[in-house]
């Protein structure tokens, strides 16, 4: 599974039955962007005419090409250090290559280096304004490393672009949460459906927006929804097994939860979780247990705020 990315995801607050009510557990989970960001070829703008051009320049050309080539098939190994290296190398070839700059901008984001890949990708609009899914990663980009207003200019340009752009659509969605404005994001990411009916991550978010405003039917049935589109979602099982213990059904939540943990075994905030709803059926040994093995990763995992809580809940467990 692609690595966690630093997009937050709505704070879920979750009592469990029988407990002190003072006691909430509040979790925030970064989101899987699966919308697919892996390196692929687009048109390359050495093509074309070519007259008056000498045979060096292009053979310098061709040799662009083949280092982006190679970028591709490195990405295709799971080199992604090789790759990018492929790809630099094919910009100082061809500085007029929107393809080159666009690969690199992917790789560079795929290895969390969130500010050379925004660098990147706004090279490739210089060398192709009409780029509209370089604008779209640029905004993402941007967004992930918190330029909020600036992510938000270039994603409109490009929905200027393009009109029926699914992921810009959705990436407004997660700018829009960002801000705050929920009834906006609901609109962006109900878009990106439209246009990406295959896409499960407008669904959990839109699952987590309706979560965070109460509305635990709705909620539930938008992650049921993500997960009809793909089943190994652990985010969206996370977020369903939620919903399903705020309304009460405790035996559902656990098997939710158990899934995360099945798909992403590193995944604290499910143990937590799942340790609440295991205690509202006074099933205390197994709770305990999943709590501390909640504390286990936060504590390796370097959340210190997440493991005190954890350890907090522990301990009352542990009076009972």
């Amino acid at each position: 599974m692609k690595r966690l990315t630093r997009y937050q995801a709505c704070l879920v607050l979750f009592a469990s039955m029988g407990m002190n009510a003072s006691t909430l557990a509040r979790l925030a989970h970064a989101n899987s962007t699966k919308y697919s960001t892996e390196p692929k070829q687009v048109a390359s703008s050495v093509t074309g005419n070519v007259t008056g051009k000498s045979t060096e320049l292009l053979a310098q050309a061709a040799t662009a090409d083949s280092a982006l080539a190679e970028g591709i098939k490195l990405i295709k190994q799971g080199n992604v250090a090789a790759a990018i290296a492929s790809f630099e190398q094919a910009t100082t070839l061809d500085p007029s290559s929107a393809a080159a700059y666009y690969n690199l901008g992917l790789a560079q984001r795929q290895n969390n280096q969130i500010q050379a890949a925004a660098t990147a990708f706004w090279q490739a609009t210089q060398a192709n304004p009409s780029f509209a899914m370089a604008y779209v990663n640029l905004g993402a980009s941007l967004l992930e490393g918190e330029n909020i207003d600036q992510a938000e200019s270039y994603l409109n340009r490009a929905l200027e672009l393009e009109p029926t752009s699914g992921l810009a659509y959705y990436n407004v969605g997660l700018l829009q949460r960002r801000k705050g404005d929920k009834t906006a994001a609901l609109k962006a990411f109900e878009q990106a459906i439209t246009y990406s009916p295959a896409a499960p991550e407008p669904h959990y978010h839109i699952g987590a927006i309706y979560q965070s405003q109460g509305q635990y039917a709705q909620a539930q049935q938008a992650f049921e929804q993500a997960i009809a589109l793909d089943n190994s979602y652990p985010q969206a099982h996370y977020g369903l097994g939620t919903a399903l213990a705020l309304q009460g059904n405790a035996e559902a939540a656990i098997a939710e939860f158990q899934t995360a943990l099945t798909q992403l075994p590193s995944f604290g905030h499910a143990y937590y979780a799942q340790a609440l709803a295991l205690a509202t059926l006074h099933r205390y040994s197994e709770a305990k247990t999943q709590l501390q093995a909640a504390i286990n990763l936060y504590v390796s995992q370097g959340d210190a705020e997440a493991a005190r809580i954890a350890g907090q809940e522990l301990t009352r467990i542990e009076g009972l």
